[in-house]
């Protein structure tokens, strides 16, 4: 099986690598992805800052928040792939599970928000709505 772990760095995504811990959900037989999406920087700041500069602090931020992730999965005997991208992360989720082929995608919710996002975020909401694979949300 092939799986997206999508994290954001937050407890949501520590929440849901424990529960994938606790109930024995990884297997050295999958094949594990982990990504994050970083929202672009306004238009205003990257003229300000340098394309240098502003790819320096994408790479630092990616990296930032998956390296623990990638760590932890690393405990667990898993070796997965590490990957972040920018852009809205919603739809750069669920276009890298589609066009990756992946058989599901795995991410944390956040609590807060319109109705809807009590229940699963904007993020999750946004994945849920357009990734054509299966999406497991732990709360």
């Amino acid at each position: 099986m092939k799986v997206l772990l999508a994290v954001d760095g937050s407890a949501y995504t520590k929440k849901m690598l424990a529960y994938l811990a606790a109930n024995d959900l990884f297997s050295p037989k999958n094949e594990y992805v982990v990504v994050t999406a970083q929202v672009v920087l306004p238009a205003q700041a990257r003229a300000a800052l340098g394309k240098e500069l502003v790819q320096k602090y994408y790479e630092d931020e990616g990296l930032r928040i998956v390296t623990p992730v990638c760590k932890f999965l690393q405990r667990h005997d898993i070796t997965p792939k590490c990957i972040w991208k920018t852009g809205k992360p919603g739809e750069l989720i669920a276009k890298t599970a589609t066009d990756g082929k992946f058989d599901l995608v795995v991410m944390g919710s956040h609590g807060h928000g319109a109705l809807v996002n009590l229940v699963v975020g904007s993020v999750a909401t946004e994945v849920l709505a357009s990734c054509k694979v299966p999406v497991l949300i732990v709360r």
